[in-house]
Order: C-alpha cells, then structure tokens, then sequence
C-alpha cells in the first residue's frame, strides 16, 4: 500500500497533524476531518451506475485509510464501520486486505460487526485464490473471538494441508490463536499439530514450535512422544542442513533454536528418561552457538536454562556452569 495510491488531502491531513501546537489544535483538525469524511462516505453511496462505484471503491479504500487514522488520534469514527466491513467483500484483494486491517483495528472485541464478517471469512478461506486465502487467514487471527472459532475452525485445519506453504503457516498461526482465545478448541488437534511439525518447509516448521510450545506447557505429557523429533530437528539446525536464509550471523535459524529449547526444558523436567534422549543435542548446541556473538549468546543462555530445569547431568552442569562464568567475567 505505497504513499502513490493516497491523495495529497491524506497527506495534508497528517503535515497538519505533525505541526500542530497543541492538543487542542489537533482536536479541531480531526473533528473537521471528520465531518469531512462523513460528507464524503454519504455522497459515495449514492453512486448511480457500476462503473461510478468501481471508482468509488478506490476512494472508499483511502476514506478507511484516514477514518483509521483518526481513531488513532482518540476520536470515534464508528459512522465508517459498516463501510469497512463491506471493503472486505470486494473482489480486488488490496481493497479486502485494506476492509480487514479497519475491522481488526477498529472493532472492539464485542462489536456486532465482528459476526457479519463470519460469512466473507469462510469465502476466502475456500478462495482458488490463495492471496485471498492469506487474507482470511491474517484476518482470522485479529478478529476471530472464542464463539466465532467453530464457524471457521474447519476450514483453518484444511488450510494446513494447502499447497502453498504460506498458507500453510497462516493456518498454523491461526489455530495458535485458538489455543490462545480457548486451549479446548485445539485438545483434540494432536495429530495435525504432529504432521505440521513434519511439514516440508522450515517456515511452517516453525511456526508450529510456537503453538506447540503452549500446548506442552497445559499438558505436557500428551507430547513427550515428540521429543526425539524435537531432537532430530535440533540437530538437523545445529549442521546446518536449513536453508541459508535462515541463519542470522552465521547461526543457524537462532529463533528456532530457542523455541526447541524451551520446549525440551518443558518436556524433560522430572523425567529422567526424557531427559537423557536430550543431553548429546544439548551439549552439541552449546559448543556450536560459542561464536561470541550476541544471538548466540541468546542461545547458550537458552541451554543454560533447559540444562537446569531437565533431570541433572553432571557434564552438562559443568559445561552451563563454564558458559555463566564466561557471562559474568
């Protein structure tokens, strides 16, 4: 969405913001704009024919663009809602995703508008067009509330077996905002939480850490069968057998790195026998992230934690023990 598609009004609007001296100079700009967008949001819907609409629709997308602005600055601009809410039935995908980011916004929690967007949500989501999918899905996460998941619950989960592995990764995103809004909503999820662990791309890959992650710390027994796939993934990220596009500074997928750890510290504490299918992985984590830069700090420190919290290995608390006196030195 580049500054091109705005008019030079919108661009007047925020100078003015800018160089305004006071609060209540900022006020009485916003309350005139306003005013102005109400005029001008009326006048719009009362296009005549198809081809003056198409054209209005344009407008309308930069009147959500400046009704959001002013509801950052404090004032209401709940007359524009219903406007938003239609943007995202329109067939041109930066209009939609425009209608979506005012709902998300500007709709409180409660708002009645949420409901009427249920019905376009479960359109896009069984869109051909996965742009339009990856829009559904990004919307799903901002405005979905804990009676609204059933609606779209079934369509989330088909999303995960998509072709396309954005989609996939949405889907996944979206479904940690379930577990998030009500954990029941996933309990019965486990084995398509397991295959997404499994999905050909890293990216995917990692976004299910993420939701994995909660559902072990409410039940983490239900997926201590997991960890010598945690492991392998480890290891695999430790020999650096990911794509380059995820090292940071030489270290391989850092993020990712972390979140194993933070499960593994989950899932092996008071577990012996757990415990030990980690302790080689560990300590070979440990060595390799050494490099004295700062992300990989972030993940001997990581180790250090886990290393702690899982049943005690005296090699292990030795080499932890080594890196936090290196810390404090």
């Amino acid at each position: 969405m580049s500054g091109s598609h705005l008019s030079k009004d919108f661009f007047e609007l925020v100078k003015s913001i800018g160089e305004s001296k006071s609060k209540q100079e900022e006020d009485r700009i916003i309350v005139s704009e306003v005013a102005q967008l109400k005029r001008k949001m009326t006048e719009l819907s009362q296009a005549s024919n198809s081809q003056a609409a198409q054209a209005n629709k344009k407008k309308q997308k930069e009147f959500l663009i400046r009704l959001m602005y002013v509801e950052m600055l404090g004032h209401d601009a709940s007359f524009g809602y219903i406007k938003a809410v239609e943007m995202t039935a329109s067939t041109n995908l930066i209009q939609k995703r425009v209608g979506y980011l005012t709902c998300s916004l500007t709709l409180s929690p409660t708002h009645e508008f949420r409901f009427m967007i249920i019905n376009q949500l479960q359109r896009d989501l069984q869109s051909a067009n996965h742009l339009e999918v990856c829009s559904a899905l990004m919307a799903v996460c901002k405005l979905v509330t804990t009676e609204m998941i059933p609606a779209v619950q079934p369509m989330i989960i088909e999303s995960l077996r998509h072709d396309i592995e954005l989609v996939r990764k949405k889907a996944v995103m979206a479904l940690h905002r379930f577990h998030q809004l009500n954990p029941d909503s996933v309990a019965g999820l486990g084995d398509s939480l397991r295959r997404t662990l499994c999905d050909r791309d890293p990216s995917v890959m990692g976004a299910a850490l993420c939701l994995l992650h909660d559902v072990a710390v409410i039940t983490p027994s239900a997926y201590k069968d997991l960890v010598p796939s945690y492991v392998s993934i480890l290891k695999q990220i430790t020999e650096h057998r990911l794509p380059r596009e995820f090292d940071y500074h030489r270290i391989p997928a850092p993020w990712i790195q972390i979140r194993l750890l933070k499960i593994l510290a989950l899932l092996g504490q008071a577990d012996q026998a757990t415990s030990e299918g980690m302790y080689e992985v560990l300590h070979d984590v440990m060595r390799r992230a050494d490099t004295g830069i700062n992300v990989g700090y972030a993940i001997i420190y990581e180790c250090v934690r886990t290393v702690t919290t899982i049943y005690p290995n005296s090699t292990l608390l030795d080499a932890a023990a080594a890196s936090i006196s290196r810390f404090i030195s």
